[in-house]
C-alpha cells in the first residue's frame, strides 16, 4: 500500500524550459543551439553540466550562478513555470490522506522558493539542503527518513529512468516514470522503465492510479 508520495523537481512538476533560457541568453549562446547540445548530452548519458562545458569550455557552473546573482539576473523559477498539472496532482493525492513530498537535485535556495509557492505538500527537501544528491542512496535514505514509513510504502515520482527511478527501486521505493521534459524523452531505459509500478504522460493520471492501487491492497474490514 502506498502512503506517501515524493516527487523529483525539475523536470517533474516543474518545467525547466524557462531556466535553459536564461541561461543560452547569459552566456551568449542561441536558445536552440542549448537545447540541443542538452539533447545530445543526454542521450549519451552524460551529466548535464557538460552542456554547458561543450558550448562554453572551462565554464564553472557555480561561478556563473554567483555572477547572475551579482548581477540582479539569479537563476529561480516561480509559480508560472509549474508544469499546469502539478497543482492539482499534489491537492489531489493530500485529499486521500496520503503524505506528499518533494524532493530532488536541487541548490538550496530552491527549497525557500518552493515553500512560497503554497503547494500542497508535507516535506520539502534539496540535495543542497541534504548534502546528498541523487542517484546516491544517501538521498532516498533522507527521503525515507522523512516519510516516517517503510521505503516499500513511498512512491517516488520522477522524469528520470537513471537518476530518478533505477536508485529509487535500488533503495526498496515503489516508483512511478513520467515521460515529459528532455530526459523523459530522450533518456530511453525500457529495462528501468519496465519496473516502475506506473508509467504516465500526466501527473493528471497519478491520483486515480494511486487510489486504485491502494483499494487493491486495503487490508479487510
Amino acid at each position: 500500500m502506498i502512503k506517501a508520495v515524493f516527487f523529483d523537481v525539475g523536470g517533474t512538476i516543474l518545467d525547466e524550459s524557462r531556466e535553459f533560457a536564461t541561461w543560452a541568453d547569459w552566456i551568449g549562446v542561441p536558445r536552440h543551439t542549448l537545447s540541443a547540445v542538452l539533447g545530445a548530452v543526454i542521450a549519451r548519458g552524460l551529466d548535464f553540466r557538460q552542456t554547458f562545458e561543450i558550448v562554453r569550455p572551462g565554464f564553472d557552473l557555480e561561478a556563473e550562478r554567483e555572477r547572475r546573482e551579482a548581477a540582479g539576473r539569479p537563476e529561480t523559477f516561480d509559480d508560472e513555470d509549474l508544469y499546469p498539472d502539478a497543482r492539482r496532482c499534489l491537492a489531489r493525492l493530500k485529499e486521500q490522506g496520503l503524505l506528499v513530498g518533494l524532493a530532488g537535485n536541487q541548490p538550496a535556495y530552491a527549497e525557500t522558493i518552493l515553500r512560497g509557492l503554497d503547494l500542497s505538500v508535507d516535506v520539502i527537501g534539496t540535495s543542497e539542503g541534504w548534502g546528498a544528491a541523487k542517484p546516491s542512496t544517501a538521498f532516498f535514505d533522507h527521503v525515507v527518513r522523512e516519510s516516517g514509513v517503510d521505503a516499500s510504502a513511498i512512491l517516488y515520482v520522477g522524469d528520470r529512468p537513471d537518476n530518478d527511478v533505477r536508485p529509487a527501486l535500488e533503495a526498496g521505493l515503489k516508483t512511478c516514470l513520467i515521460r515529459r521534459g528532455p530526459w523523459g524523452h530522450i533518456l530511453d531505459m525500457p529495462a528501468v522503465a519496465e519496473r516502475s509500478l506506473f508509467r504516465i504522460d500526466s501527473l493528471d493520471d497519478l491520483p486515480d492510479l494511486v487510489a486504485h492501487h491502494n483499494a487493491g491492497h486495503s487490508s479487510p474490514a
